[in-house]
Parts: structure tokens; sequence; C-alpha cells
């Protein structure tokens, strides 16, 4: 059968479905980068801007693929949705499936494109093509179901004009996972951690050194905390000076100290400059946790290592995200992430999801490491002989963006047996 691939990215739906005996007759990426890659991975032209075309030009197709943009309803966007650009484009597709009606529509999306905007905006999607005549289905799936070393759940949505085919449809089965992120590692040019972030979890390290064996970190960590007082439950804007003078800022600064209100908000964590009205519950909870973390530890916590906390590099840095509850408490076979939320350490069975954000790339712990392009592409099924670009970041942009193929592939191969 033949297929095209909007919003191609570097070609997931195309390696999966040519891998099943089908031909790809069209391709649409907006990326200039992307499209010469395009170009070089699978020898065909691929068309850039999908407003810019008319649906009537696009080839006679039996398969619309589209991974189309999710930054609209992610959770780590703005999610504006149906309200700016990026998120009209699923219009486009529509537009193309009016004039052709392809037998089969195989979409991928962020999970949180089903709860978006109250559901809204699945309604929205859902009606649309069932008003074309499809029926169709959904799934969140992510490729650690399928034994692949990474947390990466999207919503897959399949879709068909022979409603008995979707009826019938099975979805691909979890498998046990018995993999690790350890099958991907490649031994060649690694890329080794910036030392300022060596120096940090060097801190860490010690900060986890002094806690006793049966004490795990308060997760997440905000050490600004440490020692404050100032209240939790009011509107932090509306507080005058003298009020502010009768409590302690971060790590217990005394804040009768200040001259000015200016002065207080240097003693004071950023996420209470920018705080509108008065912390949600799950907010004030939050610190009152951390406050008595301190409280119940601070014996272990010597004021030389609570000094180097303090003096690392960002706010970021000082919040520390520990989710290995019950484990060896150091980095070794854990996998760390630097975020702007904090220093996130997890257990090294499986990579957190690829982001497109090249700070957040996954550092493996036994060698403080980023990892490699190529081993973010194995995690993303892509074959071994792709050709990515030459540059770090964006290769983790484009693997961040990109649907898996192994799922892609395992979909498509019980949707399109006919």
């Amino acid at each position: 059968m033949k297929f095209i691939d909007l919003f191609a990215g570097i070609g997931g739906f195309h390696i999966a479905l040519e891998k099943l005996g089908h031909e790809c007759v069209f391709a649409s990426e907006l990326s200039v980068e992307l499209r010469k890659l395009y170009k070089e991975n699978y020898g065909m032209d691929c068309f850039g801007d999908i407003t810019k075309i008319s649906p009537k030009e696009i080839p006679t197709h039996d398969i619309l693929c589209a991974g189309f943009p999710c930054q609209s309803f992610s959770k780590a966007g703005n999610q504006m949705g149906m309200q700016e650009a990026r998120g009209k484009l699923f219009d486009n597709i529509v537009n193309i499936l009016e004039i052709h009606k392809p037998k089969y529509i195989l979409l991928e999306n962020v999970r949180n494109l089903l709860t978006h905007d109250k559901g809204f905006t699945w309604k929205y999607i859902s009606e649309k093509l069932i008003n074309l005549g499809y029926s169709i289905d959904k799934k969140i799936l992510s490729p650690h179901y399928f034994n692949i070393p990474q947390h990466r759940e999207r919503i897959f949505i399949v879709g068909c004009l022979d409603n008995n085919i979707i009826e019938k449809m099975k979805w691909p089965k979890k498998q046990e996972y018995i993999s690790s992120v350890c099958d991907i590692l490649d031994s060649n040019n690694k890329q080794n951690l910036e030392k300022e972030k060596i120096y940090s979890l060097g801190v860490w390290q010690e900060f986890l050194d002094v806690l006793p064996p049966n004490i795990d970190p308060y997760s997440p960590l905000w050490t600004m905390e440490f020692g404050a007082t100032y209240p939790i439950d009011k509107n932090w804007s509306e507080i005058k000076l003298e009020e502010w003078k009768n409590y302690k800022g971060s790590y217990g600064f005394p804040l009768n100290l200040c001259l000015s209100l200016e002065e207080v908000y240097c003693h004071l964590p950023n996420y209470v400059k920018t705080q509108k009205g008065i912390p949600p519950h799950w907010k004030q909870k939050h610190l009152i946790s951390n406050r008595l973390f301190y409280i119940r530890n601070s014996v272990f916590i010597k004021d030389e290592l609570l000094t180097k906390i303090i003096e690392l590099k960002s706010e970021s840095y000082r919040k520390f995200e520990w989710n290995c509850k019950g484990e060896i408490k150091n980095f070794n076979s854990k996998l760390i992430q630097f975020r702007g939320s904090g220093i996130r350490v997890k257990r090294g069975d499986y990579l957190p999801s690829l982001v497109t954000v090249s700070t957040q790339i996954p550092i493996i712990g036994n060698d403080l490491r980023y990892i490699t392009p190529r081993e973010g592409a194995r995690v993303q099924s892509l074959p071994e002989d792709i050709k990515l670009p030459n540059n770090k970041t964006a290769s983790f942009r484009i693997l961040g963006n990109m649907v898996n193929v192994n799922i892609v592939y395992k979909i498509a191969k019980v949707l399109l047996m006919e």
C-alpha cells in the first residue's frame, strides 16, 4: 500500500511502514535541516510547510501517517492547543482526508492530548475523524511496554473506513520488561559532563552520605526551605516590609536585617517572587514537608555542607529529586537529569522520555556522562545506519520530537493486516 508521512521529522513512520513493505509517496516536514536528512536517509524529496500545499497536489494514498505537532498540547508547553497556529495543524490533516479518503489513519501525539482543555481537544479531533467516516480507536503506549529502555507514554490513534477492521483489531500486547539501559550504551564518542555539574553531584553525594541508612531524602527537596519560617498561606506579594521582618527567609536568613522589600526578595526563593495569589494547597504542603525534613535531619547536615549547597550555581541545582527510595544512596547505576525543576535521579532500568531540550539529556551515573545521540537513537528504535545531524543539540531536538519506530511497526502490523 501507499502511505504519506506528514510532520515527518526524521521519518519514524517511514521506517516502520517501509519495513512492512509499504511505499512512501509523499512526505512533509517544516525544518529545512530535516528535509535534507530525509533525502539522505530515504532517497526522496520531502515537501516543506504543509499549509502551503493544496491537498489535491498530494498523491493518492492508502495510509495517512502523522505525528502532528505536540507542543500545543504537552504539559511541558503552554498548552494553548487549538488557539495557536501549531495546534490548528490537525485541520490540515482533516483537509487531506476529505480529499483523498485513505483507508487507514495512524496518528501519534502526547498523552496529554486526551485530557487537554478538559477533554475538548480530544472531542474535537475524534468528532472530525468520525464525521469523515472513520472508525477510530486510541491507546496510550510506551517503549518500555515493549522491552525498550525508555519511558515515553504517547497516545496512538488509529482509524479505518472499514468499521470491522477497527472492531477486530487487537493492540500490541505488553511484553515482560527484561531489558536495561546498559543494552543501548556505547563506549564510543562519550560526552563527558561539565565540571560544574560534576561538582554539584559531588555536593549532593556528600548530602546522601551524611543521611542515616534508613532515611531517604524527601523528594522533591527544595533546600531553600531549610530554616525558613515565612508564611506559606498568604499572598506573598501583599506582605509589607514590617511583617516580613518577623520571619526567616531561605536557609534561615533573618529578614529583620533587610532594609527594603527588594532586599527581602533577595533572600527568598524564586517561586515566592513568581507566585500569583495564595499558594495552592499542594505547594503549601510541599513547603511544610521540606521544612520538617530539615528540622528532623539538621543534626546530620553540617554548616559546611549546607554552605556548599547554598553556593551551587543556580536555584535549580539546589533542588534535588531522589526517585530511588530504598536504593543505595549513590549515583552508581542511576540516571540523572539536570532539569529546570531540579536535579532528578532515578533508577537505571530505563531512560526518562527523551525531550527536545539539550540541557535535559539523560546522564549515566556510572560514568558521569551524557548519553550520546546514537544511544538516544537506539531507544527510539532507529536503525544503526540512520544519519543524524552532526550537532548534539540538533540530534536530541529530533529524537525528543520523533515517534518510536518499533511501536509504530507493531501497531501498523496489526492494523494493516487484510
